[in-house]
């Protein structure tokens, strides 16, 4: 919000029974008496009290959060000092209200969700005997913001091994108050769960993953209600809320066999493709991951220089059909400059190469999101949790003790 704030307007109640004041933060609910006949029923009003007649209730109302800076980060809460509250609502100043819930003695009001910052806030409350009126406060603004990348696109369709997954700018000390508020629901009951790891560029990173591939058509939302959440310590606070959805598509599965040089795409449990490869060279730092990794994005034709992967001069070339595997540069592609190995040795620089027609017909078949499933000795180890998408080499045990509310 820009530091200049929009201001509240306040509006004069509605002639009622009974009338709500704010003043200061404090709400007083008051009732007015009319009399008869001036000295006759003030004197009679006076002796009614002497005698010890019940006094009028204390209607004064309090507000936690009061003036042009308050703390956020704090469920709004509005105490009634006796008689039973009717409604309330507090608003934002952009329109989103906060609800809430009326306690069980009638005698406060407090928010489901907590105050966001740099937010001006009106509220308005009517008790059970009709007095109205508004108030409002406002929230200091964020020293810091933490602000998050989600994957996958938003309407996208993915493959059966897409985790919905969310690199953070900032670090979350507090990642169980971060997890309460990312909701998940499918289509069909997937189960899941959240794990945090950290991602293959350092930063704080979820992912939620379901317990096995998901199935084909299921529809999946993420409503993250970040907005108004301190992610900690040098992390800053959460000034917006996210919300995705996806659908799954094909099942397809990709298998690599690096003992046997071959690459298969299976769909629906039947084999639409199988052809020979070369992949990474074993005995160093060439060799190629085993293990689960997940197709993370079709990138087509790109410049690959082996210094981006700490690999010397060794190569410098344009490359066909590119799709990425993982973070630290092992792509499936085009590689017609290794025909001479495949099907028969892996000899390359980490990656899955195959013939310009394979390789392309590959790369019209498969999704974003599909599993490809590498076997074989010749691997230099298996996929990192963060190096890509590699939380299918986690048991699902494992996976659930990744999560901050388990």
């Amino acid at each position: 919000m820009s530091s200049a704030r929009r201001r509240i307007r306040r509006t004069a109640p509605l002639a009622r029974p009974a009338r709500l004041t704010l003043i200061a933060g404090t709400a007083v609910l008051g009732t007015t008496l009319t009399a008869c006949s001036g000295g006759a029923a003030a004197s009679e009003t006076g002796s009614h009290h002497a005698a010890g007649a019940s006094r009028a209730p204390d209607t004064r109302i309090s507000v936690n959060l009061q003036g042009t800076s308050a703390t956020a980060g704090k469920p709004v809460k509005v105490t009634l000092a006796d008689g039973k509250l009717k409604t309330v609502k507090v608003t934002a100043a952009e329109g989103d209200a906060l609800t809430g819930r009326i306690s069980g003695d009638g005698r406060s009001w407090t928010s489901d969700r907590v105050a966001a910052p740099g937010t001006e806030y009106s509220v308005e409350a009517t008790d059970t005997r009709g007095g109205t009126d508004h108030a409002g406060f406002s929230t200091a603004e964020a020293d810091k913001v933490n602000k998050l990348t989600l994957a996958p696109g938003k309407n996208t369709t993915v493959g059966i091994a897409q985790p919905l997954s969310i690199v953070f700018d900032n670090p979350v000390k507090d990642k169980a108050a971060v997890e309460k508020a990312l909701r998940v629901s499918t289509s069909n009951n997937t189960e899941g769960s959240w794990g945090w790891l950290q991602d293959h560029s350092g930063k704080e990173r979820v992912d939620w993953r379901p317990k096995d591939y998901w199935k084909p058509g299921t529809r999946v939302t993420l409503d993250a209600d970040l907005n108004g959440i301190d992610s900690g310590t040098a992390g800053g606070w959460f000034v917006r809320d996210y919300r995705t959805t996806f659908t799954i598509g094909r099942n397809q599965v990709v298998k690599v066999d690096l003992d046997r040089h071959r690459l298969a795409l299976h769909r629906d449990g039947r084999t639409v493709m199988d052809v020979p490869m070369s992949a990474g060279t074993p005995g160093g730092q060439k060799a190629s991951w085993r293990g689960t990794a997940v197709l993370m994005a079709k990138e087509g034709t790109i410049n690959m220089r082996s210094e981006t992967v700490g690999l010397g001069d060794a190569y410098d070339k344009m490359v066909d059909s590119s799709m990425r595997l993982t973070w630290s540069g092992m792509y499936a592609h085009a590689a017609p400059w290794n025909a001479a190995y495949f099907g028969v040795a892996n000899h390359s620089s980490g990656c899955v190469g195959m013939s310009n027609a394979n390789a392309a017909e590959l790369y019209k078949e498969a999704q974003v999101g599909d599993p490809f499933e590498i076997t074989g000795a010749d691997a230099k180890g298996t996929v990192a949790e963060g190096n890509g998408y590699g939380a299918w080499n986690v048991s699902w045990s494992d996976w659930q003790a990744k999560s901050a509310l388990h």
